[in-house]
């Protein structure tokens, strides 16, 4: 079994990381550098950084925040908002990101996850779902989270698997910024119909979350945000409480 990956997640806003509760009521947590670097340095396997606004406005992502932050790594960065096509992929990638995600523009045009794979590599290629629950299934949310689809997202991930997503970063938008736990269901259920690695992203409030989403959710990784953001804990932390749950991790 591959070693389970813990990624720290940026939201950007107008330069700054943001976090909030289902998308909304934000604060501000800090420069995104520093903290993609504060990160690294307590032994993040990788970083995201997403541009959050960038959608919902109707424009390509800021690439000065990836350029900042890429020249302060030396471990992977996942980087997206407002990709909307290929040419916002390439300048995320030439920005410094070794990965680009994309999400509403996935869903309008779904060509796009082939054209960003057939170029440049699947592992490249990161969809972003954020599913919210509608009784027992889940929805589909595209531009920040603003929009439901009404796309049942266990249908989406067989699809964008098939069209060539390399990852699938999964976010329970009940869940996020609730510091209740992963919604273990919903990543248990996605990753049961993915053929490529699952993140689970959404809710983290103590490092035994992580424990449960990785045993009871058959999670690849998980994203760790507010949990850092607000220093509950260090992601050292994180990872020693895996290890003597008896789950492999990098070491910090």
């Amino acid at each position: 079994m591959p070693c389970k990956r813990i990624i720290a997640c940026l939201d950007v806003k107008d330069g700054r990381t943001v976090k909030g509760t289902c998308f909304q009521n934000l604060e501000d947590m800090g420069d995104p550098a520093d903290q993609a670097e504060l990160y690294q340095e307590q032994g993040a396997d990788e970083i995201v950084l997403l541009d959050i606004s960038a959608s919902q406005n109707g424009r390509s992502p800021m690439l000065i925040w990836i350029e900042r932050t890429a020249d302060r790594l030396s471990i992977p960065l996942t980087a997206g908002g407002g990709v909307r096509c290929l040419q916002d992929a390439t300048a995320l990638l030439d920005a410094g990101a070794d990965k680009v995600t994309v999400n509403t523009a996935a869903v309008n045009s779904p060509e796009l996850i082939s054209e960003i794979a057939n170029r440049y590599g699947r592992q490249c290629c990161v969809l972003a779902v954020d599913a919210a629950r509608k009784n027992d299934s889940w929805n589909v949310l595209v531009k920040g989270g603003t929009v439901n689809t009404g796309m049942d997202v266990l249908e989406w991930t067989r699809k964008a698997c098939i069209l060539g997503a390399g990852e699938i970063l999964l976010t329970s938008w009940n869940r996020d910024g609730t510091s209740q736990g992963f919604d273990t269901n919903l990543t248990k259920n996605v990753s049961l119909v993915s053929t490529v690695p699952v993140i689970a992203s959404g809710g983290a409030g103590c490092p035994k979350h992580f424990t449960s989403v990785f045993k009871e959710g058959h999670a690849d990784a998980a994203l760790a945000a507010g949990i850092l953001h607000r220093k509950s804990c260090t992601i050292g932390e994180i990872k020693q409480q895996l290890t003597e749950d008896g789950i492999e991790v990098r070491p910090c």
